[in-house]
């Protein structure tokens, strides 16, 4: 799943590595920021916490997110990018979803994500976003499952939201709800390279942020949440929950204290992980096209004023390119993993974990794959799991 537009460079050969090497030297460049220190400072000893990964599922075409519907079924699902939807558990059933014939797929265009809401098993209805054709906007929209079926019906689907985009690369397309149960829509700066229209800083377009709106609350198409940040601002886009984003591939909510965490891919030099705490009045402005990562984009000196740094960042190298925002661990069976939010790279398949003790921000490798990863996933009891775009296997996490 190319996110980037010099990515499709052949893979470097990945070398071993020690579990205490960090992987970014943090805070030396001339400009400032808000919103807490990237990670830095040592971490945990080799040894303390290494995860290693268990075939859980195979034969998917370029998986691109993996995923659960919160009903009690037990279903894990895995988004093909092509436009299809199936279980974890049978690749080669008919699919949960089948909407190839309106996906425009290739590159970074295609079905990009489903979201579930709370009281799916009651309403049966979901979303999912996904690039048309022919012309490659954005769709976010809605599908029903009839009753007594066990899957949906692609004849249902309610459009809800249409973005043009300018490029055909950059579309984001991850959903999430939050904890508030508003759906939280990623999405990308439209492409090209160095974000050419400024729409990363530009509150009058929706592309470059995250969006927060109401799908729920039976108004058409949607609501926007009256908390929203920039709703009494007539110079901005209601919809607007974040700004500053270049491209946020995968985006993720702590399923116990309801903290944001961001994977924004960079442009040339670093790939970072913006962070949201729960209880955030929204409107923060993590930076492109001013900075990348945590450093001025393009020029010697920025101002910096009232931006959001990253929590971490790594600079490209070792066959890194291209951040897979990831989620943090909350199942019971590995209890040395609890709390710790697990991230990779597409390009180099290495695996970091990142936690906060106190005021800092720490961060390992956990392990270093071949895979290109392009999704992190849990299923209903917090189990992890990645997708392994190139070979469509998924695996499930785990730790030793």
């Amino acid at each position: 799943m190319d996110r980037k537009e010099h990515s499709g460079r052949p893979r470097q050969a990945t070398v071993a590595r020690s579990l205490n090497t960090l992987f970014f030297a943090l805070l030396a460049f001339g400009c400032g920021g808000s919103g807490g220190d990237p990670a830095q400072g040592n971490p945990p000893p080799p040894g303390a916490l290494q995860i290693s990964l268990v075939a859980a599922g195979s034969g998917f075409a370029q998986p691109v997110q993996v995923t659960h519907a919160g009903d009690g079924s037990g279903r894990t699902f895995v988004v093909e990018q092509a436009g299809t939807i199936r279980t974890l558990d049978n690749a080669v059933a008919p699919p949960f979803l089948d909407i190839r014939d309106r996906v425009l797929s290739g590159g970074e265009r295609g079905l990009l994500s489903v979201a579930f809401p709370p009281g799916f098993a009651q309403t049966r209805r979901f979303y999912v976003n996904y690039t048309r054709t022919p012309d490659g906007a954005t769709v976010v929209s809605r599908f029903l499952v009839p009753s007594g079926s066990a899957v949906a019906d692609s004849a249902t689907e309610t459009v809800l939201l249409t973005v043009p985009q300018p490029f055909a690369n950059h579309n984001g397309g991850q959903l999430a709800f939050g904890p508030d149960g508003y759906l939280y829509i990623g999405m990308g700066d439209g492409g090209s390279g160095g974000d050419p229209q400024n729409n990363g800083q530009n509150k009058e377009t929706l592309l470059g942020k995250i969006l927060r709106i109401d799908v729920e609350a039976g108004q058409a198409p949607y609501a926007v949440p009256p908390g929203n940040p920039f709703l009494s601002d007539n110079a901005a886009r209601g919809e607007i929950w974040a700004l500053g984003l270049r491209n946020p591939w995968r985006f993720s909510f702590d399923r116990v204290t309801g903290d944001l965490y961001i994977g924004d891919v960079g442009q040339n030099l670093y790939e970072e992980i913006d962070f949201q705490p729960n209880g955030s009045a929204g409107g923060e402005n993590y930076g492109w096209n001013v900075m990348e990562g945590a450093h001025c984009y393009g020029a010697v000196s920025c101002n910096s004023t009232g931006l959001v740094l990253p929590v971490a960042e790594y600079a490209h190298g070792q066959g890194d390119c291209s951040v897979t925002g990831g989620i943090v661990y909350r199942g019971a069976e590995f209890p040395l993993l609890q709390g710790t939010y697990l991230y990779g790279d597409y390009c180099s398949g290495r695996i970091w974990g990142l936690k906060r003790t106190g005021a800092v921000w720490e961060t390992s490798l956990l392990t270093d794959t071949t895979h290109q990863i392009s999704a992190f996933g849990e299923d209903e009891a917090g189990n992890l799991f990645i997708a392994a775009y190139g070979t469509g296997t998924v695996y499930r996490v785990t730790a030793e």
